[in-house]
């Protein structure tokens, strides 16, 4: 068996280029070829197996010369007329089979998903793949509307906690920033409308009135650089907001392990691996409320300014934090993934 992954590759590292990552790794660990395709703007030079064409033309060479026999596609964000073209291309190459994982956990309740039927012309896509793997029990609900067989759906989180606690050294200057800033609040993600970034700055003025020395880090890259650097010069407090970028995803969770506060402000979401990170690690969460977080995290509504504000206060006040969970690495869902590939590949023999 040989399978080749399509969706965002890292950089940025989000909860999409995070599973995909993992899925990656276990394969190659298990001794089975394993390659990647990058789809998003972000372009490297080809290595090790990761692809980054520059255009269509290049994704279709790729996609008819490399070998497989599964391709595998990651969906985060919305069904857009080009990847429901690429989706289309996935499942007829001749000889091949497609698998998609749709990781966007808001989309059924968004005015585009409740549109959505087994008549609708995104229903038919759907119906082209071997099988759908779903993040949660809602996208799986969504799918059997859209005239998906049961059969052909599964369920499995995203999700795969490290082994330990973190695992690489800060850079320096990442270092620096942490130990002159106590409390430390931390954010993940990109940096995109959905997240809601400039709530977590305006929410850090206030924090500051009671804890003069507390900052804001920021992990992550994407289209609103330029605009929250505005908003950063902006206030009196810059210095005390830093815009880390893309780092390694070891790094991540030394960052996030040693911050204090993880937030998770979002317009909307599905279900954040960042989050679960943070709760893996001992680390309080406060994240809006999707409707899918997990046990532990401290909900806030839809860009409540000042119940962010109460609900880092509240933490910081009286920090019970979370029991670390058991610290192996949880391959359940990996695994679940791959042997779903078996049994695509067993039902076309």
């Amino acid at each position: 068996m040989r399978v080749l992954q399509l969706g965002p590759y890292p950089p940025p590292h989000g909860g999409v280029q995070t599973n995909l990552v993992a899925i990656r790794q276990f394969l190659i660990e298990q001794g089975i070829g394993c390659e990647a395709i990058n789809l998003t703007r972000f372009r490297r030079p080809d290595r090790d197996g990761v692809y980054y064409p520059k255009n269509a033309l290049e994704l279709m060479w790729l996609l008819a010369r490399l070998p497989y026999d599964i391709l595998h596609l990651h969906i985060g964000g919305n069904l857009s007329a080009r990847l429901l073209g690429l989706s289309l291309l996935c499942c007829w190459l001749p000889g091949r089979r497609a698998v998609l994982t749709f990781h966007s956990g808001g989309y059924p309740s968004s005015p585009e998903g409740r549109a959505m039927n087994a008549r609708s012309w995104r229903g038919f896509v759907l119906r082209q793949f071997d099988a759908l793997i779903a993040v949660n029990q809602e996208i799986a609900e969504f799918f059997e509307k859209c005239g998906v067989a049961r059969a052909r759906i599964r369920v499995i989180p995203p999700h795969a906690l490290p082994a330990s606690r973190g695992g690489s050294c800060l850079p320096e200057w990442m270092r620096e920033f942490f130990e002159s800033h106590q409390p430390l609040l931390l954010t993940v993600g990109l940096l995109e409308p959905e997240y809601d970034l400039p709530l977590q700055i305006e929410v850090l003025g206030a924090v500051r009135q009671r804890y003069p020395n507390a900052g804001l880090a920021i992990i992550g890259s994407g289209s609103l650089q330029a605009q929250l650097e505005v908003q950063i010069e902006g206030v009196p407090y810059a210095s005390d907001i830093k815009l880390c970028g893309d780092v390694e995803h070891g790094v991540t969770l030394s960052a996030i392990e040693a911050c204090d506060v993880f937030l998770r402000t979002t317009l909307y979401d599905g279900d954040s691996i960042s989050v679960r990170e943070a709760l893996h690690l001992g680390v309080p969460v406060i994240a809006t409320d999707n409707g899918m977080r997990p046990p532990g995290v401290h909900l806030i509504s839809v860009s409540d300014r000042d119940g962010c504000r109460r609900a880092i206060e509240q933490v910081l006040a009286d920090p019970t934090l979370q029991e670390p969970q058991a610290r192996q690495v949880n391959a359940d869902n990996i695994q679940a993934v791959v042997q779903l590939y078996r049994e695509v590949l067993m039902s076309n023999e």
